[in-house]
């Protein structure tokens, strides 16, 4: 069993989970009821702004990756470490950014699929330290494979998976604040169980590594 990749199905799933992030879900509602006043394929254009901002990210890591390919063993070991750590900051919830004010006063201005494209591509940016535990640990495998097209694979993936509950939100009359906040409760438990998940396969990654296996 190979974990030092990530699976199309996980990186899909991590991408649903980071919207449960507490600075990202909250804001949903005003952010794409506003744009979809703007226009009703506003939303679809800050969608596509996600996910040509993350995709660049997984093009990005892979491309260092690559790079260091020759030093395949020692980056399994150190990515496990990562991700490990990662998971732990998941489950104890230590050092996660609070960036709700700062996301609250987001210009969301801008007219058209233009205005909507701008707003994607900076909301990708803007909500990385948020998401940073599972979108991190999707980058560390995908800079361990050290494959371009690969890693943009995986995170636009995991972009679609980001995506599709925006756009349910947007679209949907059934979906407010009142009823993302019931839904947002269960937020503490998904991260921790993403966490585990996470400790879990970081553990695994050091028992399968090629430098374990040498001692």
């Amino acid at each position: 069993m190979d974990l030092t990749g990530v699976s199309p199905i996980a990186a899909f799933v991590a991408g649903i989970i980071s919207v449960f992030s507490p600075c990202v879900l909250p804001l949903l509602p005003a952010i794409l009821a506003y744009s979809t006043e703007k226009g009703s394929l506003r939303p679809l254009a800050i969608v596509v702004g996600l996910s040509i901002s993350f995709t660049t990210m997984g093009i990005a890591t892979s491309m260092v990756g690559s790079v260091f390919r020759q030093y395949f063993a020692y980056l399994s070991i150190i990515a496990a470490g990562v991700i490990i750590i990662l998971g732990i900051s998941l489950i104890f919830e230590l050092g996660m950014p609070r960036f709700l004010s700062t996301l609250s006063n987001l210009n969301v201005g801008g007219k058209g699929l233009l205005g909507g494209l701008l707003l994607g591509l900076s909301l990708g940016v803007i909500w990385m330290p948020c998401v940073g535990p599972i979108l991190g640990a999707i980058l560390t495998l995908v800079a361990v494979e050290g494959d371009i097209v690969y890693g943009a694979l995986m995170l636009f993936i995991y972009s679609l998976g980001f995506a599709i509950p925006m756009l349910l939100v947007a679209y949907s009359a059934s979906f407010s604040s009142a009823r993302l906040g019931t839904v947002s409760r269960y937020d503490v438990v998904i991260k921790k169980i993403a966490g585990v998940a996470l400790v879990a396969v970081g553990i695994w990654m050091v028992y399968t590594s090629p430098l374990i296996a040498m001692l």
